[in-house]
């Protein structure tokens, strides 16, 4: 039994070390693609450190208290990869500080300043759009924001356009295609191609059926992945940085909706929302990983909504499967101010 217990302590010890390393690793700011992905598992290093925590706990109500040096870096190092973890990912469980608070009764029954948003990223490859088509059918949302879309998912959710009469298809062959349908008025749509040509972002103003305009910005960043995309490690956040700098220069309620890429505590995604001027919605009510939809072990929140402090929050949910990697987005935001 003590040699057990020797080598289950060693074996926690060989596990903690390299946890601790990709921790530690992932607060680095240099832009090296791989360093940015380490900022994606947060969740799941947190899991890993608890554990090793749980099994020092368990060994030492079973065992005698031997190998002390070995449990105290155990102890040590499982702490730390959890204190680190914590830091990034308490904002966004429940019971944190909310900064989009909930809509009271009366702002929820409000339906003429009600917004009920829609994002998918359906996967190019993917083929079920009927799948995507019921669950707008049934979800019935104001706004669909469907990324990922080449001409034929454009020609395939052309159906929406008999209950969605306002849209901006824009297909492209490089999954950076976006369609917007919508049942309220699109006024001054416009199409910008912020970090590299053909990857658009939507800028248009929605008008509200109190009469009231509302900005949305539809965005769709590359991964930092420089094989692909080199522009998304030299102008990293160089989508979220044009829309930021429009929210500022223009005064009014705005809304931000898309696959940003990236998750939300990241660097480029806390400075984003560190100008003050938008609020990610997620904070204080949950994870809500929208991808990867096939794995339940690797997932992480990369579909996101931000918001203007004129808006209250009355819905969030993850939806289910559509075929895709990502699981659909469905917010449901009042304009209280």
């Amino acid at each position: 039994m003590p040699r057990l217990q020797r080598f289950l302590l060693h074996l926690l010890l060989i596990v903690s070390l390299p946890a601790l390393l990709v921790t530690l690793l992932s607060l680095l700011t240099a832009q090296i693609w791989w360093l940015k992905l380490l900022d994606f598992p947060r969740f799941q290093l947190l899991l890993v450190h608890l554990a090793g925590l749980l099994g020092l706990g368990l060994l030492l109500v079973l065992g005698r208290r031997q190998q002390q040096t070995t449990r105290r870096w155990v102890l040590g190092l499982n702490l730390v990869g959890v204190a680190v973890q914590l830091y990034f990912l308490l904002p966004y469980l429940p019971l944190a500080p909310r900064p989009v608070p909930d809509a009271t009764a009366a702002e929820a029954a409000d339906t003429t300043a009600r917004l009920r948003l829609l994002e998918a990223n359906v996967l190019q490859k993917n083929n079920r759009a009927d799948l995507l088509l019921a669950r707008v059918a049934r979800q019935r949302p104001d706004l669909v924001l469907a990324l990922e879309t080449d001409q034929r998912w454009v020609t395939a959710l052309r159906p929406l356009r008999r209950t969605y009469p306002y849209f901006i298809e824009l297909p492209r062959p490089n999954t950076y295609g976006m369609v917007l349908y919508s049942r309220l008025p699109l006024i001054g749509p416009r199409v910008y191609d912020f970090q590299e040509p053909g990857v658009p972002t939507i800028i248009t103003d929605v008008r509200l059926p109190n009469g009231r305009l509302v900005r949305l910005y539809a965005v769709h960043p590359s991964p930092p992945v420089p094989s692909h995309h080199p522009t998304s490690l030299s102008q990293p956040n160089r989508v979220l940085l044009q829309v930021g700098r429009r929210v500022g220069q223009h005064p009014g309620p705005a809304l931000v909706l898309g696959d940003f890429n990236d998750v939300s505590w990241s660097s480029p995604t806390r400075t984003f929302e560190a100008s003050g001027e938008l609020s990610n919605v997620r904070r204080g009510r949950g994870m809500f990983s929208t991808f990867n939809a096939t794995s339940w072990a690797m997932r992480w929140p990369l579909d996101h909504l931000f918001v203007t402090q004129e808006f209250r929050l009355v819905r969030l949910e993850r939806l289910p499967d559509i075929g895709s990697d990502h699981f659909p987005l469905l917010a449901e935001v009042v304009l209280a101010k």
